[in-house]
């Protein structure tokens, strides 16, 4: 992919769409924080998304582009080339995954899903650890947001010129 200001688009546009499946996972993981028993007879499992960037991101290939070494004599080493160039646009990729930590266990004698003992087998989600991944989705796109916005800016003045 060319390093041009539509590069900007493109990193805070795969950003955005990130911040958006983790919000989407959040209000998921709400709605379902009282869900008991689910399709398969046990509790809903957390869902969280998994962020791992490109192998080959633009700053990666600048960086190996510099630190090529020239081969000036025989008696030198070869090029070095630490990797290649990521061409398929991506720079992130999310995953949707469940957490597998153990459900929580509240006594409620009362409940049609307390066990023998009286303890009901609830979701392992947090509401205060739900809130907090969603306030940082939210500012995480928010800024992926304002980097459209400058780019927009920059490609605006520069025709002006």
């Amino acid at each position: 992919m060319a390093e041009n200001i539509f590069s900007s688009f493109a990193i805070s546009g795969q950003g955005m769409s990130v911040q958006r499946q983790k919000l989407s996972a959040v209000a998921n993981n709400i709605a379902n924080a009282n869900t008991t028993k689910g399709i398969d007879g046990k509790p809903y499992q957390r869902e969280v998304v998994l962020v791992r960037g490109a192998k080959f991101s633009a700053f990666e290939n600048e960086l190996n582009s510099q630190l090529d070494m020239t081969k000036t004599s025989d008696e030198h080493t070869m090029n070095t080339n630490f990797g290649g160039i990521n061409n398929t646009g991506n720079f992130v990729s999310a995953t949707l995954a469940k957490d597998t930590s153990a459900p929580r266990l509240v006594y409620d004698p009362a409940h049609p899903d307390a066990n023998a003992d009286g303890y009901v087998e609830m979701p392992n989600i947090n509401i205060v650890t739900e809130m907090v991944e969603m306030i940082s989705a939210q500012r995480a796109f928010e800024a992926n947001t304002s980097v459209v916005e400058s780019a927009k800016s920059i490609a605006r003045d520069s025709l002006e010129i």
